[in-house]
């Protein structure tokens, strides 16, 4: 009798495995023939979480949709995803195994970003003309319903215009206590601002710049000394002072020269700031000259009326403003472009050794002819 029952439930074992083998040979033939679908991914929704001075978490939200009428558990399934920023590898992440349900299904995963990847990203972003191409990538393999594969890409365009508020004709006085009796105030005159990127490197991000200064005193003035300190949300990220002298005669104009250097390896540190202050910077350039005067004498003047600040603001993902703060629960758009409004606060505030500068009486420009920028 026990026998007879272990013959029988072995019979039924290989029943019910033939009806699998038959049931799995069906499910990959439908699917060949058109009449299961295969699951597709339909948005990967990425968004900033914890940073730290050394990484910065990234939430992945990956959405997939399954057309057929029954969910199905992948456990042979692997998923890979990438965030690069101007083919600059920001980020790699995935996992294995999904539960997809009917219709759509959400999978969350979160990566961290190595914050040492901030300086050569800004390098490209600089050398690009301050413009960067944010690309996901996500694929989904799967050794059901025939080895198949899936994937998605999106792109997003970030621009920003950092310096580009610094070129100005407007003409700044430059006023000074303690003027010798030979000189009176303005002591000199800024008639004109010009700055350029120069080629970045994973190291330094170099700004030239020219000042075309007007000297309204009868005697020549030699500027032996202009310095600059830059700092982006209170973090300096670079200071020091020009190599050059310049001789600037009574009534004429002489264009000063200069490079100012952003210490790149101070970048991470600012990459931290920036997201903390919800991807919005306020940066500063503050500048200062020593002056030798005719009687020998030399001082410091600071050049307030050139202190120059912009407000650089970006939206990586494209969600920052949407429900859940930018932490991966927007709806992703396939590409699309940011649009940071870089906004520019041209009101110095004076201080120092600075007097308040008399305005011209009729106008604000110099009342001498300018030269062109070398």
């Amino acid at each position: 009798m026990t026998s007879d029952r272990g013959l029988l439930g072995f019979a039924k074992l290989k029943v019910a495995a033939a009806v699998v083998g038959v049931l799995a040979a069906s499910l990959v033939g439908a699917v060949a023939f058109g009449a299961i679908g295969a699951p597709s991914v339909e948005g990967v929704d990425n968004g900033f979480g914890e940073v730290t001075e050394e990484t910065t978490v990234i939430n992945t939200n990956l959405t997939i949709y399954n057309p057929n009428p029954v969910g199905v558990q992948l456990g042979g399934t692997t998923i890979n995803y990438t965030v690069r920023m101007n083919d600059v590898p920001m980020a790699e992440g995935g996992g294995q195994g999904l539960s997809i349900t009917t219709g759509n299904s959400t999978e969350a995963f979160t990566t961290k970003m190595d914050n040492g990847q901030i300086p050569p990203w800004w390098a490209s972003h600089i050398n690009n003309g301050e413009q960067t191409t944010v690309t996901i990538n996500a694929t989904v393999e799967t050794s059901v319903l025939g080895e198949r594969q899936f994937d998605l890409t999106q792109e997003r365009n970030v621009k920003t215009n950092i310096i580009g508020e610094f070129n100005s004709d407007k003409t700044r006085p430059v006023n000074a206590e303690n003027t010798p009796p030979t000189a009176s105030n303005p002591i000199l005159y800024i008639n004109r601002t010009r700055a350029d990127w120069g080629q970045a490197t994973n190291t330094e991000t170099p700004i030239g710049m020219q000042f075309q200064v007007y000297n309204p005193q009868l005697e020549p003035y030699v500027i032996t000394e202009l310095g600059y300190e830059i700092t982006m949300n209170d973090l300096n990220v670079g200071e020091g002072t020009t190599d050059n002298s310049y001789v600037i005669p009574g009534g004429d104009t002489k264009t000063l020269q200069a490079q100012a250097i952003i210490r790149n390896q101070k970048l991470d540190e600012w990459w931290v700031s920036h997201l903390r202050n919800d991807q919005v910077t306020n940066l500063k350039i503050e500048f200062y000259a020593r002056v030798e005067l005719p009687t020998g004498n030399t001082i410091r003047v600071p050049l307030d009326r050139l202190t120059y600040e912009e407000t650089i603001e970006t939206d990586i993902f494209g969600n920052k403003n949407a429900s859940g703060g930018g932490s991966g629960q927007a709806t992703p758009t396939p590409s699309g472009e940011a649009t940071p409004t870089p906004t520019t606060t041209p009101t110095p505030t004076d201080g120092g050794i600075i007097d308040t500068p008399t305005p011209t009486p009729g106008d604000d420009s110099t009342p001498t002819p300018t030269d062109d920028l070398i």
